[in-house]
């Protein structure tokens, strides 16, 4: 292999890190090359984390993902994981799910649960804990609580959306560019702004 097809390849990981569903329409030729590379990626994670793959998954080299033992990341067939996400289990992602760059998923005790073939763009923040606010305590020794995060089926959360813990959002709903989300929204509603409100149906 010449120095300038190398020099290509690499760079054309370093596109599949960040925009990941080009994976799935890769030539053939290509497609051998990559396979074998995402064999490797995703063994090396699942050595060293408790972490579930389906098959045909993508996930960047880039990516961080944590899973100690009793907190499972599973990921369902052909979801992909962009560079740059930080995964602290446990979470469950759906199949076909796509979880682009900048990505922050905390799953506290209670868990992320993400439906099939939902779509959350860059920096979209998810935090399943909370911390007490009791005057009379430092923040950092107040106690920490957890309910969990539910997002459905075919949802659409926008970039730099933040969810909080409790939530839960319905089948076919759409989150808006820079939203709040700080109480549950409904299947098939489209909110926005901060906090969070309901401003049409799909």
């Amino acid at each position: 292999m010449s120095d300038m097809t190398e020099e290509y390849r690499q760079q054309h990981k370093r596109r599949l890190s960040y925009m990941p569903w080009l994976y799935y329409s890769l030539k053939p030729k290509h497609r051998v090359w990559a396979e074998a590379w995402q064999q490797e990626v995703q063994q090396r994670f699942c050595q060293l984390e408790t972490i579930v793959v389906g098959q045909d998954c993508f996930i960047a080299p880039e990516a961080n993902l944590f899973a100690e033992p009793g907190r499972t990341v599973s990921l369902g067939d052909k979801t992909h994981i962009a560079a740059n996400s930080f995964l602290h289990g446990p979470i469950t992602l759906g199949n076909g799910v796509s979880i682009n760059q900048s990505v922050t998923l905390d799953g506290g005790r209670a868990g992320i649960v993400i439906g099939d073939n939902t779509r959350i763009a860059a920096q979209v923040c998810m935090f399943a804990f909370n911390h007490g606010m009791s005057p009379d305590r430092l923040i950092q020794d107040q106690p920490v609580t957890s309910k969990g995060i539910h997002i459905g089926k075919d949802v659409w959360i926008g970039a730099n959306v933040s969810i909080v813990d409790g939530v839960n959002i319905g089948d076919k709903a759409i989150i808006g560019m820079g939203s709040v989300v700080t109480k549950d929204v409904p299947s098939g509603m489209k909110v926005a702004g901060n906090p969070a409100r309901i401003i049409g149906e799909r």
